[in-house]
């Protein structure tokens, strides 16, 4: 009986912290998929000198826990910010951080300053 109660108090310690680490690891989606995405802008802006029509939205990360969706007048011929917002289970665990945002100029920002 000694032996469950302290498996139990072990768990109620460790579970609460792997989810923790879990939403923060998954943080690295959205950054990849922005700075993915604002490298695309670029590289289509360099030929064309035109951000527009460079990148079919909405664009989903790898695991699907970040979207970026249609920017609209955020994505103009000489300017863009791009904004990936949580989806499902992120959505409702990184209270903290929320929606990631990148700029033209590689303005980063996001609910905490230390998110980035």
């Amino acid at each position: 009986m000694i032996a469950v109660a302290v498996v139990a108090i072990l768990a109620a310690i460790a579970y609460p912290s792997y989810i923790r680490y879990v939403t923060e690891s998954r943080r690295t989606e959205a950054k990849a998929i922005l700075t993915e995405t604002a490298g695309r802008l670029e590289r289509c802006y360099t030929v064309s000198s035109d951000y527009t029509g460079c990148v079919t939205f909405p664009v989903d990360s790898e695991n699907g826990f970040y979207r970026i969706s249609d920017p609209g007048g955020a994505l103009t011929a000489s300017a863009y910010t791009l904004s990936a917002a949580p989806q499902g289970a992120q959505a409702t665990r990184d209270t903290e951080c929320g929606t990631f945002t990148l700029t033209q100029t590689g303005a980063r920002g996001a609910g905490d300053s230390d998110c980035w």
